[in-house]
C-alpha cells in the first residue's frame, strides 16, 4: 500500500460513525448469557474474541465456557444502539443506565 492510500486509509477509519450501545454475548451450549455495553458496536466482537482466544479476558466464567466450548459455540447480538448524536457524557450515562436495565431484564452476567 503506498504511503497516500494508507494515509486516505486512516484517515477515513478516524471520521467513521462509531454507534454506542448494548450487547448480549450468548454461549449455545451452556445457554450462559453476557450483557456488556461498548462505545462502538462494530468492533467489540472482534476485541471480545481477541482477548478470549488469548486467554486474557478479565471475567473467568466467561474465558472458562470459551476454553470449554470453542468460538463457534458463541452468539453476539445487538440489544440496544444509541443515538450517535448524543454528547460523550450524555451517552455514557445513557449506556450505563440502559446496561442496568437490560442486566436486570435478561438476568444475564455482566462483561
Amino acid at each position: 500500500m503506498r504511503s497516500e492510500e494508507k494515509k486516505a486509509a486512516v484517515a477515513a477509519y478516524k471520521e467513521r460513525k462509531t454507534a454506542a450501545g448494548i450487547y448480549l454475548l450468548r454461549c449455545e451450549p451452556s445457554g450462559q448469557r453476557w450483557v456488556g455495553r461498548a462505545t462502538d458496536l462494530g468492533s467489540i466482537e472482534n476485541r471480545l474474541r481477541f482477548t478470549l482466544r488469548h486467554r486474557s479476558h478479565t471475567h473467568r466464567g466467561l474465558q472458562a465456557a470459551w476454553d470449554a466450548h470453542g468460538p463457534e459455540a458463541f452468539r453476539l447480538e445487538e440489544l440496544e444502539r444509541l443515538d450517535e448524536e448524543s454528547l460523550a457524557y450524555v451517552r455514557d450515562r445513557l449506556l450505563k443506565e440502559r446496561f442496568g436495565h437490560w442486566l436486570a431484564k435478561l438476568g444475564a452476567e455482566a462483561i
